[in-house]
């Protein structure tokens, strides 16, 4: 998992350069695990963003050999959970060689937004059978036909992607001709890029293709480029190249490829080089990303007031030890090692809570003395933790305790100054978490803002709603009600719940900087954490 804070997914062709900035499956990837990106060319400087960070200047780190992305992906839903934007999706298409791939690649460097995806047919070839593998190694095999490619897996993969949803991408071998056994697991895009030789010969791919760009080469450019990818990238020797070529790749480009140019909107002759044709692009996806900008903090705010607390908000028994206990950690000269001790303690009387509205079936087991106890077990596959950094964090520790090798992931969300909106930087999921109990953490929740782009995370990885239960010290009333209006099957278990909100979105009587006085730290004036870990 890469620890930046967007995405550039390249998928495909090169799986060895695959570049996944919020891969969220494998949870392997370290927050090192930065990219390096080609220098832009002169013709094609980046443009302002058109996402929340477009009134300021880009936030970017540059160096010799990288790029590094300080800004988050915001909110793509409405107020009231559901996906607001689908990803705008690009289509290439061209002949083998053509220059797909750069062409890509310098739309994304010129595009400068963040949570950008590259997805390459090539990915999707279908698994070969003995034979066909046979044929594969003589070079008798047509990999330049529609049939060689899996259109069902390619179209339901796009439809997730289009819909924001995770996704596994296979990553196929061309080596040994066949598919490796780990998949890539890609998601959040705010722009897809698919690029493939058949990009336009599907009826219901076309449809999920929001632009469609032919890239147009000379036919002598392709071979020489296929003669040396092939060679120096594939083991293929220069005979088996050419055979195969003239065979296959020729007649192919001839009889399903060349045709589809009809079906694009823009043709690019040259390729890569051809700046003038790649900034018309850059410019109608910049205005198509414009219109599908949202607000949601500010609608949150002026959403559900005075309405009764929701029946799947559960408190905390408020007991003479819970009431001293928060009136140590609201105290502003409580000291750190104090607020420190009596958080941890409100924190693992909130887990134990939180676990007793897990399933739980029954069961009879002999105890020592050979007596039958009637008891209880959980009832599910398994449990995992997910805290909302860096305040949700500090929950981890109480959630381990109680419960034996249980899995974590962590997501980070920031609040944009600029606009006030929550954005989503980092996320590491466990593998296959659509099958488990979710914990989601966080140590307050004012709005809600983040709360909610956490949970929409978890359940475009397809956690089921009902399974996820929200866990936090300290919640404002309005907080409450974001996340169950949206989320109206998601558990809600706090220890405590404020009344009021104020103009800054901070909890009144609140708790100060959750976060701050935990690890005694003080931000600076432009670092802002989740709503949550703020207090706001």
């Amino acid at each position: 998992m890469a620890g930046t804070v967007d995405q550039i997914a390249i998928v495909g062709e090169d799986q060895e350069r695959t570049i996944s900035r919020s891969d969220s499956g494998s949870g392997e990837d370290s927050l090192d695990g930065l990219f390096s990106r080609l220098p832009l060319t002169p013709s094609l400087s980046p443009r302002k963003r058109t996402t929340s960070q477009s009134k300021s200047e880009p936030p970017l780190l540059r160096t010799s050999k990288r790029t590094i992305y300080t800004a988050g992906r915001p909110p793509w839903y409405t107020e009231s959970g559901t996906p607001f934007k689908e990803a705008f999706v690009i289509g290439l298409c061209g002949g083998s060689s053509s220059g797909k791939t750069t062409v890509a690649n310098k739309i994304i460097e010129a595009l400068d937004v963040p949570w950008v995806v590259l997805l390459s047919m090539d990915s999707f070839y279908k698994v070969l059978n003995k034979e066909e593998q046979e044929l594969a190694a003589k070079s008798e095999y047509n990999f330049d036909h529609p049939d060689a490619f899996d259109f069902d897996l390619i179209i339901h993969t796009l439809r997730k992607l289009k819909k924001g949803k995770s996704v596994k991408v296979p990553v196929y071998d061309f080596t040994t001709h066949s598919r490796r056994k780990d998949w890539k697991t890609v998601y959040g895009a705010n722009v897809v890029i698919f690029e493939g030789i058949l990009a336009f010969a599907n009826k219901e791919l076309l449809k999920l293709l929001d632009m469609k760009v032919f890239v147009d080469t000379d036919s002598d450019i392709r071979l020489v480029r296929r003669l040396k990818r092939d060679i120096s990238e594939r083991g293929r020797d220069i005979v088996g190249v050419i055979k195969q070529y003239n065979k296959f790749v020729k007649p192919a480009f001839e009889q399903y490829i060349e045709p589809t140019v009809q079906l694009s909107d823009i043709v690019v002759p040259r390729g890569g080089e051809n700046f003038v044709a790649l900034d018309l692009i850059v410019q109608h996806v910049h205005s198509q990303l414009e219109k599908r900008e949202i607000t949601v903090r500010a609608a949150l705010a002026s959403a559900h007031q005075g309405q009764p607390l929701p029946d799947k908000l559960s408190v905390l028994e408020s007991t003479p030890q819970v009431r001293g206990m928060h009136t140590i950690i609201r105290n502003k000269d409580t000291s750190r090692d104090e607020f420190i001790f009596y958080s941890k303690r409100l924190m693992r009387l909130l887990i134990e809570h939180a676990l007793s509205f897990l399933p739980l079936k029954p069961i009879t087991v002999e105890t020592p003395q050979g007596e039958l106890y009637e008891g209880k077990r959980f009832d599910g596959k398994r449990i995992t933790g997910v805290s909302i950094l860096r305040a949700g964090e500090t929950m981890e520790q109480a959630l381990t305790a109680v419960c034996k090798d249980i899995r974590l992931g962590k997501i980070l969300i920031q609040t944009n100054h600029d606009t006030g909106e929550p954005e989503l930087h980092y996320l590491r999921l466990p593998k296959d978490i659509s099958e488990d109990y979710v914990i989601l953490m966080d140590s307050t929740v004012s709005t809600g803002a983040a709360a909610m782009m956490a949970v929409r995370v978890l359940l475009d990885h397809d956690v089921q709603e009902d399974k996820i239960f929200l866990l936090s010290l300290l919640m404002a009333e309005m907080g409450v009600h974001s996340v169950a209006y949206a989320f109206p099957k998601v558990n809600i278990i706090t220890t405590a719940v404020d009344k009021k909100v104020n103009d800054e979105f901070h909890i009144i009587p609140g708790i100060g900087n959750f976060g701050d006085r935990y690890f005694g730290t003080d931000a600076p004036s432009d670092w802002y954490e989740s709503d949550e870990g703020m207090d706001y």
